[in-house]
């Protein structure tokens, strides 16, 4: 009975820790540290290939999903950063599926408090999710883990923004540096994903509206509209360089907005679906999506 594991600190079998990261991991780190960099390091767990192979029809139930762009093999084969505009807590599974369709195994950064949650959390991390504890002081943990991931090969989705974008127009933010600077430092490619539709699945709001728009949805079906661009050009950047990390995360956020403009053909201005629970606190990158042709 003393043996037994509660359901809150149930997680599925980890894999042993490479002999070269055992340094890393201080005595002072959180005890997921050493978990998530073992995961970062291995290659993809099998039952999340499964689920992604089996399961992905799954987020058809609630709407259409659309794939457009594509990722050439040489890319696949190796480490990338995809860069994607945040609008709504149902959309990472949305990108998710898309990227797979394209032949990537992706992996998740996502906030800790979804990790923290009991069965869901431990299997989001299996997966691959990295955690990201915004304004703590474990927050570097998150870059360490997501390197270990690029150099082991990683495919890490990665939010710019930093939270689901709250721009009046729903326009990308030009979000933090934490990601131009990450991609700067291991010098590996940045695809722009540009999404539009998963919005509709989930309200900002955490209260029973959640379950009517989840049950809108399921009759509505709106389309999910997802667009891998081309490698954003940063060649000509290097990490450290004072400014350098600001023109990449410029670039990126070029990029995701003109990739997001066709997808929002008819909602340019405003989203058709309103969702009084959002704030409109946020400063779109490029407001109208209006990208100038001199993005330095």
């Amino acid at each position: 009975m003393g043996d037994r594991v509660s359901l809150r600190d149930w997680r599925p079998r980890t894999p042993p820790l490479p002999d070269h990261l055992q340094a890393v991991v201080k005595p002072d780190d959180p005890e997921w540290f050493a978990r998530e960099l073992a995961i970062a390091a291995a290659p993809p767990w099998w039952f999340w290939r499964f689920m992604l192979r089996r399961f992905s029809w799954l987020v058809s139930i609630f709407g259409r999903v659309e794939v457009s762009g594509s990722i050439p093999e040489e890319l696949r084969r190796g480490p990338l950063l995809l860069a994607a505009n945040h609008i709504g807590d149902f959309d990472p599974f949305v990108v998710a599926v898309a990227l797979h369709k394209l032949g990537l195994v992706p992996r998740i950064m996502a906030t800790g408090g979804i990790l923290a949650a009991p069965v869901a959390g431990a299997l989001l991390e299996r997966t691959g999710g990295i955690r990201v504890e915004r304004g703590t002081e474990v927050a570097r943990h998150a870059v360490r883990v997501t390197e270990v991931a690029l150099v082991h090969g990683g495919h890490v989705i990665a939010y710019p923004e930093g939270r689901v974008g709250l721009a009046p127009d729903f326009w990308p933010e030009r979000g933090r540096t934490g990601l131009a600077r990450l991609a700067l430092g291991v010098g590996v490619p940045v695809l722009p994903v540009s999404q539009w539709g998963a919005h509709e699945v989930l309200q900002y709001g955490n209260d029973w509206g959640k379950l009517r728009t989840v049950l809108r949805a399921v009759v509505r079906r709106p389309t999910f509209k997802v667009h891998v661009g081309p490698p954003v050009y940063l060649e000509d950047l290097r990490g450290g360089k004072v400014g350098d990390a600001h023109r990449a995360r410029m670039r990126i956020a070029a990029a995701i907005t003109r990739g997001l403009v066709p997808l929002r053909a008819g909602e340019l201005h405003a989203p058709r679906f309103v969702d009084p629970t959002r704030p409109t606190s946020g400063a779109a990158a490029f407001p109208g999506g209006v990208v100038p042709d001199d993005i330095p």
